[in-house]
């Protein structure tokens, strides 16, 4: 089944960044001229989805007001109680209904210069259903990224092993998924291989998530729905190409903001020069 459904989790209260936040939401903030929660929506609309589902809390209306005209079917549901990413995700199971779907973080931009972060797992999870071993099988597959082991308190991390199929007349290498655990200290991390803030899930994951409880921070966690659906099906990691920023981190969102000014022939050149300017001055 090809992927046309994605969700963005943008309920959360964007602490990080207080007291910015407390008049404006963490995905409204600017990335230049632009929110960042308008990168997230053309990221899915260039990987190929024509609906997305974004689910918000009290005082995030301005995101409704901005996406007033687009080129996709935009739905939106309110997460009552800040319960965790795993709730909002479950607030998603009638737009999903028997269909595969993708996630886009409400504060993870991918900056991909070739092909889409979601776009990535959307091609690979559809190669997969290609396979006949895997019909009836396939459970997610997961955008991640090598870490360094002091900062794992930070990600969801996995336990994995290296596989080799033929598939769709094809030799894919992958990683399968053993067991994924949520912001580990560094001598308990699985890997060195941490979550990136995108996914792609069968309708499994809804009852996996209605089966656990709450976890890391009382909140219900998707990382441990992913580790129960890892028990019962394939569950796949992709390390993804391309620059992730946490936009819910003051560092992380100024790095975006430098970045993408660096692409842009009209602010580049005085950027350089300020720069310079500073540095001659110091």
């Amino acid at each position: 089944m090809t992927v046309k459904k994605a969700v963005i989790p943008a309920g959360g209260f964007g602490t990080r960044l207080l007291p910015a936040t407390k008049v404006i939401p963490k995905e409204m903030m600017p990335i230049l001229d632009k929110p960042v929660i308008q990168y997230l929506v053309e990221e899915a609309i260039f990987s190929g989805v024509e609906d997305i589902l974004v689910v918000i809390s009290r005082g995030k209306e301005s995101i409704i007001d901005h996406f007033d005209r687009t080129d996709v079917n935009l739905h939106y549901i309110r997460q009552k109680e800040a319960i965790g990413l795993g709730d909002a995700i479950l607030h998603a199971k009638s737009f999903v209904g028997d269909e595969p779907f993708g996630v886009i973080l409400g504060d993870a931009v991918v900056k991909s210069e070739e092909k889409p972060c979601l776009k990535q797992l959307i091609d690979i999870y559809e190669e997969y259903e290609g396979c006949e071993e895997y019909k009836g099988e396939l459970g997610g597959v997961i955008g991640v990224r090598e870490i360094l082991l002091e900062e794992s308190h930070k990600y969801a991390v996995i336990k994995s092993e290296e596989i080799e199929k033929s598939c769709a007349k094809k030799q894919v290498k992958q990683v399968k998924i053993e067991s994924i655990i949520e912001k580990p200290p560094a001598d308990k991390a699985l890997s060195n291989l941490g979550t990136m803030g995108r996914y792609v899930f069968s309708p499994d994951i809804f009852s996996c998530l209605e089966g656990i409880g709450t976890g890391v921070d009382g909140e219900i966690q998707l990382t441990d729905a992913i580790d129960v659906l890892s028990k019962n099906k394939k569950v796949f990691a992709h390390t993804i190409e391309g620059t992730r920023y946490d936009t819910g981190n003051l560092m992380g969102y100024l790095k975006a903001i430098v970045d993408f000014a660096m692409e842009k022939e009209d602010l580049r050149e005085e950027l350089i020069k300020t720069s310079l300017k500073k540095q001659n001055i110091e």
